[in-house]
């Protein structure tokens, strides 16, 4: 099988496109994969440290700036191009979208050139490419089942969930080696793999406040001046603070209570991991998108929703104490998780392009 794939700006389109990888990997020895990407965001320097092929496109999101949004016109016109020879010498059986401005020209050239697309939006409200394409691609993958009536103009549309959902940690991480205590449960609290300012500046407060009874690994971001951030901090007993944790995935698997942002990998990671939590939406996201992310996982019972504007160190201790102490309420939605760990996301979408591979080669 040969695929290629497309995903870029934020690890919330990035990581999944890389699960979606690793597992074909797994499944098909022969597989041939080039990666399709930004020539200057994250994914530059993610994709290829994992030996996949890369292949980058120098293009920008539209953002009401005159003189750029024209010369990225000519821009999006010139990867347009670079595309349509890119397949016609790579010979991709199927062309995968995951999300990001960088997915527009990659999913054009492929409809245009009849190779079969598969596109997965990962937020309950989809992006402006992912809708935009839509319409090009034989299938779309949805995360949240309300998000199926924004495709109305996709040739089909299944409700996979998120990769994130396939999320399994094999090797334990002794907190220990953190200078944590095992006597004492541990809250994780993580904004997106570049963080965020205003929340980060909110949570000060708090970390500086009175904390009896659990510690805190805060991940501040890669965005944020860790040295900064830390000279602001007074109370580091049981804290400990760092600008990036590489595997998250293991971490939260040792933590009690998990205080994010509520992109959607990180919201199925929790959910995957069966993990109570906080979850903090960003108010400035495009289409208000973690918003209703967390509204509809909250109208399910499996996450716990406070907003930015709501945040006090106060009401943040209380709920950190309820989900530690109410059983009751750890065992509702725990139950209620259990909807969404019985979906196998990676699995479904590796057959959905299974099946598209074996229509292609019908032609």
């Amino acid at each position: 099988m040969k695929i290629i794939v497309s995903a870029g700006g934020s690890g919330g389109h990035i990581y999944p496109a890389l699960s979606i990888i690793e597992y074909f990997q797994k499944q098909e020895k022969n597989l041939e994969v080039l990666y399709i990407g930004t020539h200057n965001r994250m994914e530059k320097e993610i994709v290829p440290k994992k030996g996949i092929p890369y292949e980058k496109l120098e293009i920008y999101g539209f953002n009401k700036d005159i003189k750029r949004d024209i010369k990225n016109v000519f821009l999006i016109r010139k990867a347009k191009k670079k595309c349509l020879k890119i397949m016609k010498d790579f010979k991709p059986d199927v062309v995968i979208g995951v999300g990001g401005y960088v997915t527009y020209p990659v999913v054009w050239a492929a409809h245009q050139l009849g190779i079969k697309t598969f596109i997965h939006e990962q937020n309950s409200r989809p992006g402006k490419v992912n809708y935009l394409v839509s319409r090009y691609a034989d299938v779309v993958g949805i995360t949240f089942k309300s998000s199926e009536s924004y495709f109305k103009k996709a040739k089909k549309v299944v409700y996979t969930g998120h990769p994130s959902l396939d999320t399994h940690v094999t090797e334990k991480l002794d907190i220990r080696t953190l200078g944590f205590s095992k006597d004492q449960p541990l809250v994780l609290y993580v904004a997106g793999s570049l963080g965020s300012s205003s929340l980060n500046q909110k949570m000060i407060d708090f970390l500086n406040g009175p904390r009896e009874g659990y510690s805190i690994f805060y991940v501040v971001g890669s965005n944020v001046h860790l040295e900064d951030f830390k000279s602001q901090i007074t109370n580091h007993k049981d804290l400990k603070i760092v600008d990036y944790f590489e595997d998250l995935p293991k971490i939260m698997s040792e933590c009690e209570v998990v205080i994010s942002r509520a992109g959607a990998g990180t919201l199925f990671e929790i959910i995957a991991l069966g993990k109570k939590s906080i979850v903090i939406p960003s108010p400035n996201v495009a289409n208000n998108h973690q918003y209703y992310n967390a509204k509809e996982l909250e109208e399910n019972n499996v996450i716990t929703v406070l907003s930015e504007e709501k945040l006090s160190k106060e009401i943040l201790n209380e709920r950190i104490f309820s989900l530690l102490k109410d059983n009751y309420k750890t065992q509702e939605l725990k139950k209620n998780m259990k909807r969404y760990q019985e979906k196998k996301p990676l699995e479904e979408i590796y057959n959905l392009v299974k099946d598209l591979t074996c229509s292609s080669k019908k032609r």
